[in-house]
């Protein structure tokens, strides 16, 4: 009953994107709050709020890594799940599922011990300073036992998404960021234990997570369940896991790349003060990138189960409703925070120079903003459709070809202004190159695979 339910196949495809956007767009804002919410306790902790803030902005690439490898066997495992029940073999996408809950468990730990043993050296290379390490280190510390809740948590969430209970999904990251909530300023200020308060309350919130996403997909309310014996490693899968998965791996080890690059630059032409203020603007842009990007993960089930059906005019349809959608929430989000950018700074802090200092740069990185769903659509119809080369190399290429090179060379004519800007150009060039380019090839293909039917 619950597979005639989910089918998408049938009825409305703008419908069957909108009933799985909303829970999704929640849920992924709530995740994201995990993190976020330390950082505007962490903006309140008194007179080396803005070291605090700094240190935690030297973590992030490291937990950008962590969540990259939840993306690279959630991502990559999911829409594969999608595809074998749109070709009703559901006893393939729960191997499928098997195989990407025994890659998530490996890498957990391959990760967490490698980022132990070099955790000093990481976090020197990221930007630390003399006055910030210590924060960095305290936090790092502790946030890396909790590897295994994030992976599991976040990894296998998109198996439930992809099944259309995104309801379910969002209640798996509200469970932990209202623990979250709760638990920051109990560890935080009661505690008195600052940055390692806000690390282990994160900590114990992921684990009720992982929990609660383990629990359902070995429930009788799934469609496809959590088995062990789909969990033996088949490198058939394996193999089609990375290939897909890599484009949401890239996409966070770019990120990461180029967080590393924007905090040792601005340590140079700004400073402490500067890593700061980029720590909140990479908080608020987690936020307000969300809408987009949500509605374009919400497409990836929907338009993979139908790709799988072989409907390729829904697929489509699919995509239109999709791009139009995502345009329009992230015209309106990109109007909000240039217009009113002091209202969203001061959400993490009450230091009148990062307030004043942050408004300008923010204007600065936000510029053209809006263009980025059409990179967000593009990648998502990629990944949807199993197209997995196309979405890897635009992943690459607006971070690494275009941003991270312009952190580097603009600073040195317009200082500290060059690594904000930076960001701004290559939401123009890489969302209108990746759109144009996806139109052209899995657009094209769709075309004359209606053509020939």
């Amino acid at each position: 009953m619950n597979d005639n339910q989910n089918n998408f196949a049938v009825g409305s495809v703008s419908k069957h994107i909108l009933s799985l956007a909303g829970p999704m767009i929640v849920a992924q804002l709530i995740n994201v709050l995990y993190n976020v919410i330390d950082r505007i306790y962490i903006g309140r902790i008194g007179s080396n709020a803005t070291l605090a803030m700094s240190g935690l902005g030297i973590c992030l690439p490291v937990i950008t890594i962590i969540t990259a490898f939840a993306n690279l066997f959630g991502m990559g495992g999911s829409p594969l799940c999608s595809i074998a029940r749109g070709k009703g073999n559901n006893e393939e996408a729960e191997v499928i599922m098997g195989n990407s809950f025994t890659l998530l468990l490996i890498f957990a730990f391959i990760i967490m011990i490698f980022f132990y043993v070099f955790k000093t050296a990481v976090l020197w290379a990221f930007g630390a300073s003399n006055e910030t390490f210590a924060y960095a280190n305290s936090y790092l510390s502790i946030y890396l036992v909790g590897t295994l809740f994030v992976l599991v948590e976040l990894g296998l969430n998109y198996f439930i998404n992809s099944q259309g209970f995104a309801k379910i999904g969002m209640m798996t990251v509200l469970l932990g960021a209202v623990a979250n909530i709760i638990l920051d300023p109990l560890f935080i200020f009661y505690f008195d234990m600052g940055v390692s308060g806000a690390a282990l309350a994160t900590v114990f919130s992921q684990l009720l997570s992982a929990i609660w996403t383990f629990q359902f997909l070995t429930s009788k309310r799934t469609i496809l369940k959590l088995r062990i014996s789909c969990m033996k490693l088949k490198w058939h899968y394996v193999k089609r896991i990375f290939s897909l998965g890599t484009a949401g791996f890239m996409m966070g080890i770019t990120n990461s790349i180029v967080s590393i690059v924007c905090n040792s630059t601005l340590q140079i032409y700004g400073g402490d003060l500067y890593v700061a203020i980029m720590t909140i603007i990479n908080s608020i842009r987690e936020v307000t990138s969300l809408f987009g990007q949500g509605i374009a993960n919400a497409s990836q089930p929907v338009l993979g189960y139908n790709y799988g059906a072989k409907e390729y005019k829904r697929v489509i349809d699919g995509i239109k409703f999709t791009t139009i959608s995502a345009l329009a929430l992230m015209l309106v989000v990109w109007l909000s925070v240039t217009l009113f950018p002091q209202v969203y700074i001061s959400i993490f802090s009450d230091n009148t120079e990062i307030v004043a200092d942050g408004a300008h740069a923010i204007r600065l990185y936000f510029f053209g903003f809006f263009m980025m769903s059409f990179q967000m659509c593009g990648q998502s119809v990629a990944v949807g459709l199993g197209k997995s080369k196309q979405a890897v190399f635009f992943s690459i290429f607006r971070k690494v070809i275009i941003v991270a090179p312009l952190t580097i060379i603009l600073p040195h004519f317009i200082g500290v202004d060059g690594v904000f800007i930076s960001e701004a150009i290559s939401n123009f060039i890489g969302g209108s190159a990746c759109y144009i380019t996806m139109l052209l090839t899995i657009g094209r293909d769709l075309k004359k695979q209606i053509n020939h039917t």
